[in-house]
């Protein structure tokens, strides 16, 4: 399965109500698409607010996406949790739902050992048939998958990639170490050259709701051999990447991207509590940052 250099986590559009809006949804997947350059989309993630849509709205949102983007791009589902029953069954409803791949993220909250975390991804692996990419975000998650727990997890047939959000060495020991077709993905917008540079396949993004297509010109540079023009371009958009989550104080993702949508006029609601929206500072801060 080839889900591309550039995918993107997508927000979860939301109604005034809080319910999740299907005509926006099916506006951001075409905008993604055909304006971002996406090559892929993970619904339902951690920037899709995972922690707070039941079981019954992922399942709609993994159907309704597939149906949507008719085969335009690949659809990835956020399966991960902190509890590996509860992941083996919702990856075979995504599964079932007909999604491409799935997204695990490491468990959070309990902090497993390498072991337990090596178990956990084995286990949810064989429940499916499908592609899995595994998520490391020790920042959120509380543990760091390791090198060497990633390596053996690499073997495994159908783990085909990682989203990492660790060093660059770490990203470099992946890479160095894994089977020629296991694809390290940066998790981190920032680092989307710099992990090029050092083997990384792309990036799994949450910028490329507001610049996915100057990312992908960045990612065609570099693999086309024309380092300098993806330095200059990475250099014109390196505020954005990392003024996404400064903004002017750092804020959770997704709260910042949802409000800079509505700036380019796609508006997809609020976000869910415990979430809140951006403040009158930070507004202003994005306004002026994307102007």
């Amino acid at each position: 399965m080839e889900f591309g250099r550039l995918i993107t986590a997508m927000v979860t559009p939301f109604d005034a109500d809080g319910q999740i809006d299907w005509q926006t949804t099916g506006r951001l997947i075409d905008y993604l698409i055909e304006e971002q350059q996406s090559d892929s989309l993970v619904v339902s993630g951690t920037t899709g607010e995972s922690p707070t849509l039941s079981d019954e709205e992922k399942l709609e949102l993994f159907r309704f996406s597939v149906k949507h983007a008719n085969g335009r791009c690949k659809i990835i589902a956020g399966t991960g949790s902190n509890n590996t029953a509860h992941s083996i069954h919702l990856t075979q409803k995504a599964e079932a739902a007909g999604v491409d791949g799935i997204l695990l993220v490491a468990p959070y909250y309990n902090r497993p050992s390498q072991e337990g975390l090596y178990q956990h991804f084995k286990a949810v692996a064989e429940a499916t048939a499908l592609p899995v990419i595994l998520y490391n975000v020790e920042g959120r998650t509380g543990v760091n998958i390791s090198v060497e727990t990633t390596l053996r997890l690499a073997q495994i047939d159908n783990v085909v990639a990682t989203k990492d959000c660790a060093s660059i060495d770490q990203l470099i020991q992946i890479v160095s170490g894994a089977p020629e077709d296991f694809k390290v993905y940066s998790g981190d917008d920032g680092a989307t050259l710099p992990a090029l540079a050092v083997g990384g396949y792309g990036i799994i993004s949450v910028a490329s709701h507001i610049i996915g297509a100057e990312m992908k010109e960045l990612i065609q540079a570099y693999v086309s051999g024309n380092v300098k023009e993806a330095a200059l371009i990475n250099g014109r958009i390196f505020p954005i990447f990392k003024g996404l989550f400064a903004c002017p104080h750092p804020v959770p993702n997704p709260v910042a991207v949802k409000y800079a949508l509505g700036l380019k006029d796609l508006p997809v609601g609020g976000v869910r509590l415990p979430l809140v929206t951006v403040t009158e500072a930070e507004a202003a801060f994005l306004r002026n940052l994307l102007a």
